[in-house]
């Protein structure tokens, strides 16, 4: 059984360790080794074309994140206090948001965007002529898509930390005289901060490394994983390696962080359990 485990490990990290590897390859090509260097890193940080798409992930990532984050963060709230059919209803809805492939996001959020361009262009034509402006595929396409992948995320993470508060404080600040905002402010909000946090980090994080549905919905801007795969069809160098590698360690450094917010709650709420 250890063997087999093994296997699977290896089987699913090794094609990663052999990009971060090979990213340090002093010759010309992807899986050629001819010594150790980190010229590549050094030209992928000079290349204008890799620069721009890291700018415009990173302006995506963040406006989806904000927005994600806090668009989850209202919806879990009031979704929190539904019951019987309308609260399985939106679980229902939300699981199936997880659940639907990359994909079909992408081709559902591209002729949504189309369709209402196509219909919004005429009457922004006809209300200011020529000066009119035009709508069109871009950053605030992709931005759109992300989050309304990233938001049922959002919920169902700002959710169960919900499940787990402590009631009586909250009932505790309601017998001192608190007002609903003031209980919100002051109790509800600092305890839902780790979970929204790490919401705020996983929408990044999903958002960063995403192509398949920033594939449909980018118009003329690139993505930096649409700028790997764009370099990776006129053939693999180790800048291409150089450049995963950077997306791969920005990954892991958000998605370890937001686990460590997530565990790091849950082990103090259930200490304090133990010594009550």
């Amino acid at each position: 059984m250890r063997w087999y485990a093994a296997a699977i490990y290896v089987f699913l990290y090794l094609p990663i360790a052999l990009i971060v590897i090979f990213s340090f390859n002093a010759g010309k090509y992807a899986m050629d080794w001819q010594g150790f260097s980190v010229e590549w890193y050094f030209k992928a940080f000079a290349n204008p074309f890799a620069l721009k798409a890291l700018r415009t992930s990173l302006v995506v990532g963040l406006w989806t994140a904000v927005l994600a984050t806090s668009l989850g963060t209202l919806a879990a709230l009031g979704l929190e206090r539904m019951s019987g059919w309308p609260r399985r209803a939106s679980d229902g809805l939300i699981y199936i948001a997880i659940m639907v492939p990359g994909v079909v996001i992408g081709i559902a959020t591209l002729i949504a965007f189309v369709t209402a361009f196509n219909l919004a262009n005429p009457f922004l034509e006809g209300l200011f002529g020529d000066a009119a402006p035009r709508l069109a595929m871009g950053l605030p396409t992709v931005i759109g898509a992300h989050v309304l992948f990233n938001l049922a995320v959002v919920i169902l993470i700002v959710r169960s930390r919900l499940a787990g508060l402590d009631r009586s404080l909250i009932e505790a600040s309601e017998d001192l005289y608190a007002t609903p905002l003031g209980t919100f402010r002051q109790v509800v909000l600092p305890m839902l901060a780790p979970a929204i946090l790490a919401s705020f980090l996983l929408s990044f994080t999903f958002s960063f490394e995403d192509f398949i549905i920033a594939f449909f919905v980018s118009g003329p801007d690139s993505t930096l994983p649409i700028y790997i795969f764009s370099s990776i069809r006129r053939g693999i160098t180790p800048e291409v390696n150089a450049i995963g590698s950077v997306v791969l360690a920005v990954s892991l450094t958000l998605l370890i962080m937001a686990q460590f917010l997530l565990r790091d709650r849950t082990g103090s709420r259930g200490a304090r359990g133990d010594q009550a």
